[in-house]
């Protein structure tokens, strides 16, 4: 028997019906912030991801799913969704048009890495991103919006904050953090040591224990912000604790990309074992130029899906919609017709077998329809169709012509 791939998973009942329930709840509280819904492709050039998340970071250098196609270009399979966006606003001139863009988008990413418990070789994110507007505030309203998705899901959460400095302050902090990771560098994972040369901010996100007991000296970014990241910085902590929203700071937060720069944030959960991340993202102002564009500021997050199924409340089933049988074939072009126009403003679950009442019944309870609606050969000779409210178990009969 063939199988899915390891690391690929079927998407079924109980959680397809989690899985869209995020969707939903995450795509309309997105639109009433005003974002509004893109799709991207899921195989970009390979160079996309090696220019934007950087060529010494895991995703790139360990996880993606690279290849060279029958047309000889080298591409791959999306490991995550901001550089297909970005990618896609400069293709479509958005960085020249100015003013502020703002977007959500969900759907697989993937990355070859060791499957766990909540992270898969082909995943799913819901995210947002907002191109054009620079202030701080955006960044506090984008983390007030994972918030709301979050409270409206029944998801408990940390919130870790961090900035990342800019091109201004971030040179003197990188000789100072390079001075010190290379006192320790013996007692450095492998990993670790090559990434002192490649990319040393990377090392404090390091998740090897001895790494990170080695790293509890190392100089903390926070204390070296130039004035400007340093008066963002302080905003959006007064913003945080004036809605008096659970956070920490945690100077060790550099998050996984290389294009972050000024705030960066994880929501975090206790439920979910050591992978606890299950949302993250933050400002990313000079990577629309990078890859060719017009200097745009843009902040974004995205939250995986799979991590957080298993901690989703779902709403109180409710009965919806109409099930509609018959007891006599007969019946049967009746209730196609009748379905066809019910399904105009409602859910309807069709029937085409002949089965008794009893039955029908069963079965319009088991899909969790509100109405049971059959024909029987009294009903049809009569022109009427038998109706019963599952929920307040009503019972009448009535015209077909007038079912409604």
């Amino acid at each position: 028997m063939i199988q899915a791939l390891r690391g690929m998973k079927d998407i079924v009942s109980p959680d397809n019906e989690k899985f869209v329930h995020v969707l939903k709840t995450a795509g309309e509280i997105a639109e009433r912030y005003g974002y509004e819904y893109i799709e991207t492709p899921l195989l970009e050039e390979t160079q996309l991801f090696k220019r934007s998340v950087g060529e010494s970071s895991d995703i790139v250098g360990k996880e993606m799913y690279q290849f060279i196609d029958k047309g000889g270009h080298d591409v791959c399979l999306r490991p995550e969704g901001t550089a297909g966006v970005v990618r896609m606003f400069i293709q479509n001139k958005l960085d020249k048009k100015g003013g502020i863009h703002r977007m959500y988008y969900h759907g697989p990413m993937f990355r070859y890495e060791r499957p766990q418990k909540g992270r898969l070789r082909e995943f799913h994110q819901f995210g947002c991103e907002s191109f054009g507007e620079g202030s701080v505030y955006e960044d506090f309203t984008i983390i007030l919006m994972i918030k709301d998705i979050f409270d409206a899901l029944g998801i408990g959460y940390r919130i870790k904050i961090n900035s990342l400095g800019c091109p201004e302050c971030m040179p003197g902090y990188r000789e100072h953090l390079i001075a010190h990771l290379n006192d320790i560098r013996d007692g450095l994972c492998e990993d670790c040591q090559r990434r002192i040369e490649t990319n040393p901010i990377r090392v404090l996100d390091c998740k090897v224990d001895s790494c990170q007991a080695l790293l509890k000296e190392a100089p903390v970014i926070t204390e070296k912000l130039c004035e400007t990241c340093d008066a963002d910085f302080s905003t959006l902590v007064r913003l945080l604790d004036a809605h008096a929203l659970p956070y920490e700071l945690d100077p060790k937060l550099v998050r996984g990309l290389d294009y972050y720069t000024r705030t960066a944030f994880e929501f975090v959960s206790d439920e979910i074992g050591a992978q606890s991340a299950i949302a993250g993202g933050g400002r990313y102002n000079r990577l629309v130029e990078f890859l060719g564009g017009r200097p745009t500021p843009a902040v974004g997050f995205a939250l995986g899906i799979e991590r957080i199924l298993d901690l989703v409340e779902m709403p109180e089933e409710r009965r919806e919609g109409i099930y509609l049988g018959v007891m006599v074939p007969e019946a049967l072009d009746t209730i196609v017709d009748l379905a066809h126009r019910k399904r105009r403003d409602t859910k309807v679950f069709a029937e085409y077998n002949k089965k008794s009442l009893k039955a029908h019944l069963k079965a319009a309870d088991r899909l969790g329809a509100e109405y049971c609606a059959v024909i029987g050969e009294d009903e049809l000779a009569a022109g009427e169709i038998w109706v019963k409210n599952l929920e307040t178990k009503e019972e009448k009969r009535v015209a077909i012509r007038e079912f409604d």
